[in-house]
């Protein structure tokens, strides 16, 4: 049986961080065109649980293996900047999983990319919110 040491959190708790350390589930509500750069896959998707939506980066093999509607639990994943956006992604450690599909309640706002993240002035280990950017995913309009 696969350990479970880390307790599951909502998508509005997540936080940048240096470390793989969310443990989440939620639904795939869009994706973006896979685009490839030489040998490497990747692709932008939106993602949401009842508290809050993010941009999910799948990679290689996980860009074909999911598709809106599924529902995702990723483990040890990272919520961090890359590309210049804050995007939650498997990193190194982390692993993605379909569990289900299509029945899961969820929110489109806010979107935790598009808050602006600065460092914590009294732990620069940690960010802080500084401002919403967009309350809503720029790159995935919400669903009329």
């Amino acid at each position: 049986m696969a350990e479970e040491s880390q307790a599951m959190i909502s998508l509005k708790d997540i936080v940048p961080a240096a470390q793989n350390n969310v443990n989440t589930m939620f639904i795939l509500l869009d994706k973006s065109r896979i685009k490839t750069d030489g040998q490497n896959k990747s692709c932008l998707t939106l993602v949401a649980d009842q508290t809050a939506a993010v941009h999910l980066q799948l990679w290689g093999d996980q860009c074909d293996a999911f598709e809106p509607g599924d529902i995702l639990r990723l483990q040890n994943g990272i919520f961090s900047h890359q590309r210049n956006k804050w995007v939650l992604r498997t990193g190194k450690r982390g692993m993605i999983e379909k569990v289900g599909e299509f029945t899961m309640a969820f929110v489109e706002t806010p979107n935790m990319s598009e808050i602006k993240w600065i460092p914590d002035p009294n732990n620069s280990k940690k960010y802080v919110q500084e401002s919403v950017i967009s309350p809503h995913s720029r790159i995935f309009p919400p669903i009329p």
